[in-house]
């Protein structure tokens, strides 16, 4: 495989730019799947308060082998712990469970906006960073007006929003502010869900003139975008073909071709209403 790719963050600070994911990935499966991840070469984690899943994750890379200061591990704030005293509660519940003192990014989940409670969350988060208790500070899931307002209102503007982002939901114009505002753009949910994405046509002809599979045009296509991606598996052999995406090249035609499949189609909540 190729050598892994890294991105630098606002603040300086650099994170792979392809991660492991654990979304809905059961907590008796996590520890065996970061494990697996981490021994073929993954360096940075992905997971939540929501998942419930982040203690497994603390043991597996615990128990890696691999130098803690080697694997940059993010996880989330959770809708229901939004607030100041909450979010500063809810990250001392995180560390705890992982295993860490010092995490390496942490995200607000959602902007929640029905609670109007992220800008208090912001703060909270900007005291931890300071407090020197986590390397960076993002969000997830949140639009321009979300961005403006914690700005607005802090001064601090986060390292990296993570966004539902895929070739049927490409989020040009908010993958261009975050841009022109020096924050990094991660995608969850990379290939989509269930599937149908990897049998389109248009990415199957790419992955065939490339002798790859589906995921990995997809995957590749995120990583030409400039986008930190994190996709999940549990299975071993998708685990490591997931990694293997450094070591070829989508030409303007392919990534053409990907760029005409944007429907603007979510498969997740849209963050204007959830929470």
């Amino acid at each position: 495989m190729s050598s892994m790719r890294t991105i630098t963050l606002n603040n300086g600070v650099t994170m792979p730019q392809l991660g492991f994911g654990v979304f809905q990935v059961s907590t008796e499966d996590t520890y065996a799947a970061v494990a697996e991840a981490l021994r073929v070469g993954y360096r940075s984690v992905d997971t939540a308060a929501a998942y419930g899943n982040e203690e497994p994750v603390g043991r597996a890379v615990a128990d890696s082998g691999v130098p803690r200061d080697e694997v940059f591990v993010t996880t989330k704030l959770w809708n229901s712990d939004q607030g100041y005293d909450e979010a500063l509660r809810a990250f001392d519940a995180s560390t705890a469970k992982l295993g860490l003192d010092r995490l390496d990014l942490y995200l607000i989940h959602w902007p929640a906006p029905g609670q109007d409670r992220y800008v208090d969350s912001w703060r909270a988060l900007g005291k931890l960073y300071a407090d020197g208790r986590v390397r960076a500070i993002g969000v997830s899931n949140f639009h321009p007006e979300h961005l403006e307002r914690v700005v607005e209102a802090t001064g601090e503007v986060p390292a990296l929003n993570q966004v539902e982002l895929h070739p049927w939901l490409q989020q040009e114009e908010l993958r261009e502010y975050n841009r022109k505002h020096g924050i990094a753009t991660e995608a969850w949910s990379p290939l989509a869900r269930g599937g149908e994405l990897l049998a389109d046509p248009v990415v199957t002809s790419i992955a065939d003139k490339h002798g790859r599979t589906p995921a990995q045009v997809v995957l590749r296509w995120h990583v030409q975008l400039g986008n930190v991606v994190i996709p999940k598996s549990v299975t071993p052999a998708r685990i490591a073909e997931n990694l293997d995406v450094f070591g070829f090249e989508l030409d303007d035609e392919d990534m053409g071709r990907i760029a005409g499949l944007d429907r603007g189609v979510r498969t997740g909540p849209d963050p204007d209403r959830f929470g």
